[in-house]
C-alpha cells in the first residue's frame, strides 16, 4: 500500500469581505425589514467578516463549480505538478448548482482536463473528508498517483428574500423562524482544494495522511440540518418533491435551510464520543497533537465542546487550536480546506508536527477526524 501525501492546498473566496453591518443589506432584507434574530446569532457565532458569491444586487458572480475549479487551480499553482497529471477528481458540497448531474462533472468541465475518473460527494460539512478519503484510498491502493479534491459552497443564493417571503410561516408571522435565520447569518461562500500524491514534495513541505476516520450516527438521530424538506404535523420530514410542485414546496418552507437546535446540542457529546473512542484505542495521543484544526459553525459550539472535552480530561490545549471562522465565516465543506490553506501560509510549520483535523456535521449526525504529519 502506498503512502499518501497532501502536497498543496488552494482556496478561493469570492468578492471582498462583508462585515456584520453590511451583510443583511448585501443578502437583502426579508419583507423589507431587518431580522429580529441577527444580533443574537452574531453574538453566538462571533463571525466578523465573510464572503458572498452574490453582488450587492443579489446576482451570482460565480457558480459553485467555478469556485471549486478556481480553488483547485490555486492548489495546482501551489504544487509541483501540472494539471495534466491529475487522474482522479473528487468534489464535495452541501448543495450543488444543479439537481443533476453531480458537481464533479461540472468542475471537470470548468478545469478543461482530459478524461479522468471523478466522484461527487454531497452531504454537509463532513463530505469534505468523504472526498478526501476517497482520493486517499484510491492513491493508497495504487489506482491513481495524483488526485485533486475540492470542497465548495454557494449558500448565499438560498438566503435571498424570495426564498422566505412566499412561505406560509412568513406570511402569517411576518418573520423568519430562528432555525432558518441562524443559518442565514452563519453560512457563507467559498471553495478550498487539495492536491494528493503518492510521493511527497521535493522542494517544500508535505502533509502525510496518517488516517481518516468517519462515523455516521444517523441511526440515532432525526435530521437536524435540512434543505429540501419541511415538517409534517407529526414531525416527519416531507421531501420537497412530494408536494404538488415547486410553488407548493416553497409555500410550505421546504426550500429553506433550517437547523434543529435541540438536536444540535444533543450531537455534541456524540461527536466527542467518537474522538474519545479513537483516543482510547490508541489511534492518537493528546501529547502528539501539535495543531488542532476544528471546524465549528459557531463560537458557542466551540465553548460547549471545550467544556465536554475538559470534563473528560481529553482537551487539546486551546492554544494549539487554529481556526479562521471569525474572518472567513462558516464555508461548510470548504472550511477545512480553507483553514489548512491559511495555516500553511500563516504559520511556520516544521517537519514532524502532527495536525489533527476535526469536521463534525449536524445534517443527521456525522463526525470525521483526520491526522496529518508534516514531512
Amino acid at each position: 500500500m502506498n503512502d499518501v501525501f497532501i502536497n498543496s492546498f488552494g482556496a478561493f473566496l469570492p468578492g471582498e469581505p462583508v462585515s456584520n453591518a453590511a451583510m443583511e443589506q448585501h443578502l437583502g432584507m426579508i419583507g423589507g425589514q431587518p431580522s429580529r434574530h441577527r444580533a443574537l446569532v452574531l453574538r453566538q457565532n462571533r463571525i466578523k467578516t465573510r464572503h458572498y458569491a452574490l453582488d450587492h444586487e443579489g446576482r451570482p458572480l460565480y457558480t459553485n463549480a467555478e469556485m471549486a475549479s478556481r480553488a483547485i487551480k490555486d492548489a495546482i499553482e501551489n504544487s509541483e505538478i501540472s494539471a495534466a497529471q491529475i487522474s482522479y477528481l473528487a468534489t464535495s458540497t452541501t448543495i450543488a448548482d444543479m439537481l443533476l448531474p453531480g458537481l464533479a462533472s461540472h468542475v471537470h468541465a470548468e478545469l478543461k482536463l482530459p478524461p479522468l475518473e471523478i466522484a461527487s460527494f454531497q452531504s454537509v460539512c463532513a463530505s469534505a473528508l468523504m472526498a478526501l478519503k476517497s482520493a486517499y484510498t484510491q492513491i493508497r491502493a495504487g489506482e491513481h498517483q495524483c488526485a485533486a479534491v475540492s470542497g465548495s459552497e454557494f449558500a448565499s443564493r438560498y438566503f435571498r428574500p424570495g426564498f422566505y417571503e412566499h412561505t406560509r410561516s412568513f406570511i402569517e408571522d411576518g418573520h423568519v423562524p430562528l432555525e432558518a435565520d441562524f443559518l442565514r447569518f452563519t453560512l457563507s461562500d467559498g471553495a478550498g482544494a487539495a492536491i494528493l500524491e503518492n510521493k511527497p514534495n521535493s522542494r517544500q513541505l508535505s502533509f502525510k495522511i496518517l488516517w481518516i476516520d468517519l462515523r455516521s450516527y444517523a441511526d440515532k438521530f432525526d435530521t437536524c440540518m435540512t434543505a429540501g424538506a419541511s415538517r409534517a404535523a407529526d414531525g416527519t420530514a416531507v421531501p420537497w418533491g412530494n408536494y404538488g410542485g415547486p410553488h407548493a414546496a416553497a409555500e410550505n418552507g421546504a426550500l429553506m435551510l433550517t437547523q434543529d437546535f435541540t438536536l444540535l446540542q444533543e450531537m455534541i457529546p456524540v461527536w466527542v464520543s467518537h474522538y474519545l473512542d479513537l483516543l482510547q484505542r490508541g489511534r492518537f495521543r493528546l501529547e502528539d497533537v501539535d495543531i488542532l484544526c476544528s471546524h465549528y459553525s459557531s463560537h458557542s459550539l466551540r465553548e460547549d465542546a471545550v467544556a465536554v472535552l475538559r470534563a473528560a480530561g481529553a482537551l487539546v490545549p486551546e492554544e494549539k487550536w487554529f481556526s479562521n471562522l471569525y474572518t472567513r465565516g462558516n464555508t461548510g465543506t470548504a472550511s477545512i480546506f480553507i483553514m489548512l490553506e491559511e495555516l500553511c501560509r500563516e504559520k511556520q510549520l516544521a517537519r514532524g508536527q502532527k495536525i489533527l483535523c476535526h469536521v463534525p456535521e449536524s445534517g443527521r449526525c456525522l463526525n470525521g477526524l483526520m491526522m496529518l504529519e508534516v514531512v
